[in-house]
């Protein structure tokens, strides 16, 4: 049983890792996508600040890089989807990012973040 335990974890975490690679390749080529828009000889209006449809580091989950839409924190003080970080902590009691034991597995709702995720939304 404990063989099998092990087995579903392993299989779990390569999962996790190949759907991780998917979503940054999928980012890579949508960044490459908006980076050869023909618009070279106009100014960019993003010279001070990220163009609006450019989502800030901070709503991009580490486990999926993509939006987060429900963020908790992590005993890491990290915030990644609850779904993904639920499926990392089904298997692991270390942190996505540092590899670090993590003191506890209780995930906290990031009210804040999700408020600052939905208004960006919004905005687009």
């Amino acid at each position: 049983a404990e063989e099998a335990g092990l087995a579903a974890a392993l299989e779990e975490s390569a999962r996790l890792q190949d759907e991780k690679r998917a979503a940054e390749e999928r980012r890579a080529a949508e960044e490459q996508a908006r980076g050869a828009r023909p618009n070279a000889g106009e100014p960019s209006e993003s010279a001070a600040s990220p163009a609006p449809e450019e989502p800030p580091d901070d709503f991009i989950c580490p486990i999926t890089t993509e939006i987060m839409s429900d963020p908790v924190v992590a005993a890491d003080g990290q915030s990644y989807e609850r779904s993904a970080i639920e499926r990392w902590l089904s298997t692991k009691s270390t942190s996505p990012l540092t590899s670090a034991e993590l003191e506890s597995k209780g995930l906290f709702p990031n009210h804040s973040l999700r408020r600052m995720i939905r208004l960006w939304q919004e905005q687009r």
